[in-house]
C-alpha cells in the first residue's frame, strides 16, 4: 500500500461519522461545526458512561523506579473501588510491576479462552533508542496500563474474573504466583487440551468476514502507523533547523538600524513556530501512536481467539464425522461430541459479543482520536498564522515611517 493511498485512507477516517475502518463508513453530513473543539465535546458525550451503573472503578497512577542489586525497575499503584460482593473491602491499594500485568493477561487468556482479551502495551524497547525508564516512556506505559485494566473492568465476563480479583487486591501477588493457582472454566480447561491436530474445513461465512476485516484493518494501521512515525522523525528534523533559523535574525538585527525591529520580529516568530510544532510532535508521539499500536495489537489478540474458535470446530467435525461413519443404522451422538458442540457454540456467542464490544470501542477512540488530531494541527496553524501576522504591522511602521 503507497503512502499517498494511506493517507488517502486516514483521510477518509476523518470524513466518517461512524468510522468502521477500513470499509463501511457513513459519509458526515455537509454542515461544519463552528471549531474543532466543538465537535470534541460533543464526542465526549458519547463516551461517558452512565457512573451509577458501574460498580468497579480502577486507575494506575504514582509510578516508582525501584533500583535494585540484579534489576532496575517500575511498578504502579492500583487504586480499585468497588461495592461487589466479591470485594471484602470497598478499597484497595497495591503495587505493580509490568511483569504483573502480563501474568495477569496469561491467566485470563488460560481461564477465559472464548473471549477477547486486552493487548498490553509491548515490553521491549529498542535499547539506545528508547529510555524505558524516562519520564516520557513511564508516563506512556501508566496510560497504556491503565487502559488495558479499564477494558478489563468494562467487560461483563472479564471484571469478574478470580485472577483479576486477586491482581486487584492481594498485597503479595509473588506468594499467589508460587502456589500455582490456576482455576480454569471448564471450557478453559477443555480448549486447553486441544492439540490442533484437527483441520478445518472452512470458517462459517460470518467468521470469515471477521478474519478478512481483521487481516485488512491491522493492514491499514500498520501502514499508518509507519507513516507516522516518519513524518514525527521530519518534523523533529525539521524543528531542529527552525531552532538554528530563528537566532540568525536575532543576531542579524544588531547591524541593522530601522530593520532591527521586523528582523527581532521574525526570530520571535520563528520561535513561537517552532514552540507550536514542539506541541504538535509531542501530541502525536504520546496521543496518535499508542492508539494505533494498541489496535495493532488488539487485532493481533482477536485472531488468537478465533484461530481457537476454529480448533474447537474442527474437532467438532472431526468427532461427528467419525460417528457418521460407524456401521449402525442411527448411531448415537456420544457425550464428548456434544460437550464439543456446546464448546464450539460458547465460542461463536463469545466472539462475536466481544467483537460487537470492540467495535464499539474501537469507533469511540478512533472518533475522539482523529477530532483530537485534527483539534492540535488547527492550533498549530493557528499559533503560526498569529506569529506571522504579527510581523505585518512593525513592516507597515516602517513604510508609513518613510
Amino acid at each position: 500500500m503507497s503512502a499517498r493511498g494511506a493517507l488517502r485512507f486516514l483521510l477518509w477516517c476523518l470524513a466518517s461519522e461512524d468510522l468502521i475502518l477500513p470499509n463501511g463508513g457513513t459519509p458526515a453530513g455537509t454542515s461544519s461545526p463552528a471549531s474543532s473543539s466543538s465537535l470534541l465535546n460533543r464526542l465526549q458525550l458519547d463516551d461517558d458512561i452512565d457512573g451509577e451503573t458501574r460498580d468497579l472503578f480502577v486507575t494506575v497512577d504514582d509510578p516508582k523506579k525501584h533500583v535494585c542489586t540484579m534489576e532496575t525497575y517500575i511498578t504502579y499503584r492500583i487504586t480499585t473501588k468497588s461495592t461487589r460482593v466479591e470485594f471484602d473491602l470497598p478499597e484497595y491499594s497495591v503495587r505493580r510491576r509490568y511483569q504483573d500485568f502480563d501474568w495477569l493477561r496469561n491467566k485470563l487468556e488460560e481461564s477465559q479462552p472464548t473471549h477477547l482479551i486486552p493487548p498490553l502495551p509491548e515490553k521491549f524497547v529498542v535499547k539506545g533508542v528508547v529510555d524505558r525508564f524516562s519520564e516520557e516512556f513511564v508516563e506512556t506505559r501508566r496510560k497504556a496500563l491503565d487502559k488495558f485494566l479499564k477494558r478489563i473492568t468494562d467487560h461483563p465476563v472479564l471484571s469478574f474474573n478470580e485472577h483479576f480479583n486477586v491482581f486487584l487486591t492481594a498485597k503479595d501477588l509473588n506468594a499467589y504466583k508460587k502456589q500455582g493457582m490456576a482455576l480454569l472454566t471448564r471450557v478453559g480447561e477443555s480448549v486447553k487440551h486441544v492439540t490442533g491436530g484437527y483441520k478445518l474445513r472452512s470458517r462459517p461465512l460470518e467468521f470469515a468476514a471477521i478474519g478478512d476485516y481483521l487481516d485488512t484493518f491491522a493492514l491499514k494501521l500498520g501502514t499508518i502507523d509507519r507513516i507516522a512515525q516518519r513524518i514525527i522523525k521530519e518534523e523533529i528534523e525539521y524543528l531542529v533547523e527552525l531552532r538554528e533559523y530563528g537566532p540568525v535574525y536575532s543576531t542579524w538585527s544588531a547591524l541593522e538600524g530601522e530593520l532591527a525591529e521586523p528582523l527581532e520580529g521574525v526570530s520571535a516568530c520563528i520561535g513561537n513556530c517552532s514552540t507550536a510544532l514542539e506541541e504538535l510532535t509531542d501530541d502525536m508521539t504520546e496521543d496518535f501512536l499508542p492508539v494505533l499500536r494498541e489496535y495493532i495489537l488488539y487485532s493481533d489478540s482477536m485472531k488468537s481467539v478465533l484461530k481457537k474458535r476454529d480448533q474447537v470446530q474442527a474437532e467438532y467435525e472431526a468427532k461427528l464425522e467419525a460417528v457418521a461413519l460407524r456401521k449402525e443404522d442411527r448411531p448415537k451422538v456420544p457425550a464428548d461430541v456434544e460437550k464439543c458442540q456446546d464448546r464450539m457454540e460458547c465460542f461463536n456467542a463469545d466472539l462475536k459479543a466481544d467483537m460487537e464490544r470492540w467495535q464499539n470501542n474501537k469507533r469511540q477512540d478512533f472518533r475522539q482520536l482523529l477530532m483530537g488530531m485534527a483539534d492540535k494541527n488547527i492550533q498549530y496553524y493557528e499559533k503560526c498564522l498569529t506569529a506571522w501576522e504579527s510581523i505585518i504591522p512593525l513592516l507597515q511602521e516602517k513604510q508609513e515611517a518613510k
